[in-house]
């Protein structure tokens, strides 16, 4: 049976796309998927940066499509994760350099070798927009709780309902204290505009800049909030599509906001 290409995509650039993207691959592949991923940003890549593989590549996704490598010649195998794969992008060519076919000839011979790969689309709906959801089966459409990035967003559903697929909605970034204020967005408020199935709510997060900046998968760090939500995403991406989306405005319990107490005076003596 043939894998699945999932497509993460935002529309508007500067929403954490790449962090969701390697996130997702790494918390799949802990779950024991066979996954690539694959930077789809022509001539600004970073996927590479963020999952800490700068220094070994040698080929890409130009060289794969264009015939200067073989595909296994432009994997690179992360070395913390099993079965987790990176094809980067190329940091010189042009973003016309591949076109719509050329994706769907690499994408149908990944299937047959991954369960999961995740195409980490460029910011805009240009060529590489065009390129990224031309093979895609499925789509993870990541939002930030700004009216600016909703807006992008829902630009971004209409084509990809357009091309008979159907996304579902992260919303990222979320910092609860400026909702309670009335300053952001609620995650709800960002559904009924978009109309759209929710598949997870991630929290702001400093483990996230962390992560970036040494190559360590923010799934891997246990206290990160971020980190267990991209988790719970990557189960309901696995076969666990009912598992409950964790709110982050949700009232603690009786007993965390006890243990919160108790932790401050202990600090405090």
């Amino acid at each position: 049976m043939d894998g699945k290409v999932v497509v993460v995509t935002s529309g508007k650039g500067g929403v954490g796309k790449t962090t969701v993207t390697s996130s997702l691959g790494a918390a799949l592949a802990l779950q024991g998927k066979r996954v690539a991923v694959v930077d789809m940003d022509i001539g600004l890549r970073n996927l590479d940066v963020i999952m800490g593989l700068e220094n070994r590549i040698v080929f890409n996704v130009v060289d794969v499509v264009q015939g200067r490598c073989k595909l296994k010649q432009a994997m690179i195998k992360d070395r913390r994760i099993n079965n987790l794969y990176l094809i980067p992008a190329s940091q010189s060519d042009e973003k016309n350099v591949i076109q719509p076919e050329n994706m769907k000839w690499l994408c149908n011979r990944l299937k047959k070798e991954f369960d999961f790969t995740l195409l980490d689309c460029p910011a805009g709906i240009e060529q590489g927009f065009k390129n990224s959801i031309e093979a895609a089966d499925e789509a993870i459409v990541v939002c930030m709780p700004e009216i600016s990035s909703v807006r992008d967003a829902d630009r971004v559903i209409g084509l990809l309902y357009s091309r008979s697929i159907t996304p579902k909605l992260v919303v990222n970034r979320i910092i609860p204290k400026m909702v309670e204020k009335g300053d952001m967005l609620s995650h709800k408020d960002v559904v009924e505009v978009l109309s759209i199935d929710l598949i997870g709510l991630v929290e702001m997060d400093e483990s996230v800049v962390v992560s970036s900046n040494t190559g360590l998968p923010i799934v891997m760090q246990k206290e990160s909030k971020a980190g267990r939500a991209f988790m719970q995403i990557a189960m309901r991406m696995n076969g666990h599509p009912d598992l409950p989306v964790e709110d982050p405005m949700a009232p603690k319990s009786f007993w965390k906001k006890l243990g919160g107490k108790i932790s401050r005076k202990n600090k405090v003596h």
